[in-house]
């Protein structure tokens, strides 16, 4: 996937990710919001995800993390800033 990522995070959440050899590692996680220009079927998690596009309050009810739903919940989309023409 590419695109333009804005710079300010939209929000943080924090989770336990499972490794591969039983250990658990807390994680935190910026969420930034990117205006998709292209996608790509060749992604290094290809054969572990599906790729499917919903609305964030779709997202919400997908995903387990309480704080990832909140900013799921919560999240409205910043559009490109316009320049005074003049």
């Amino acid at each position: 996937m590419r695109g333009t990522v804005k710079k300010k995070p939209v929000g943080r959440y924090t989770y336990l990710k499972e490794l591969d050899n039983g250990d658990v590692a807390p994680c935190i996680v910026d969420m930034f919001q990117i205006e998709v220009t292209d996608i790509s079927g060749d992604f290094k998690e290809r054969d572990q995800r599906i790729l499917e596009w919903v609305s964030p309050d779709e997202a919400a009810r997908r995903v387990r993390e309480i704080e990832l739903k909140s900013l799921l919940v919560q999240f409205e989309p910043q559009g490109r800033k316009k320049r005074d023409r003049g």
